[in-house]
């Protein structure tokens, strides 16, 4: 007979407000040291020092921005030349990596136009912005240390 209010009650508890003092959230967005989600010997190799996600430890948050605002920069600009929705460009690769590894603006210039080959716009503004918006960025492939 006393299984009821105490059924009941366990079905309230597991939402506490903010320091109501009921058991601790459960769910946890940073694991506690040793939890699952290490790999074999997970802190040995960086002593105590939480381990911070991979994609930051490489590379350096702000790149990272500047890369995300290239891309979506890049997508704009191609949704134009080729006067479409995003969905409809053409399959483009354009890698700045590889636009970053060559020796000069002009063979740079000269990849981009090749990519962009059957676009019927002028080009020439876009791969002059392109060009300067990765001046002075980083290689991605290489992780900075």
């Amino acid at each position: 007979a006393d299984s009821g209010p105490a059924g009941g009650a366990a079905l309230a508890a597991p939402a506490p407000g903010p320091g109501s003092g009921g058991p601790g959230p459960r769910v946890y967005f940073q694991s506690p040291p040793g939890a699952a989600g290490e790999g074999p010997g997970g802190a040995d190799d960086e002593g105590p020092v939480r381990r911070q996600g991979k994609v930051t430890v490489k590379y350096d948050r702000k790149e990272l921005r500047k890369r995300l605002n290239l891309e979506e920069w890049i997508l704009e600009q191609l949704t134009r030349l080729y006067d479409c929705q995003e969905e409809e460009i053409p399959e483009l690769e354009i890698d700045v990596d590889e636009l970053l590894d060559m020796e000069s603006d002009d063979t740079r210039a000269a990849r981009v136009k090749e990519l962009l080959v059957d676009c019927y716009k002028p080009t020439e503004a876009f791969i002059s912005g392109l060009l300067d918006k990765i001046r002075g960025m980083q290689k991605l492939s290489t992780p900075q240390k």
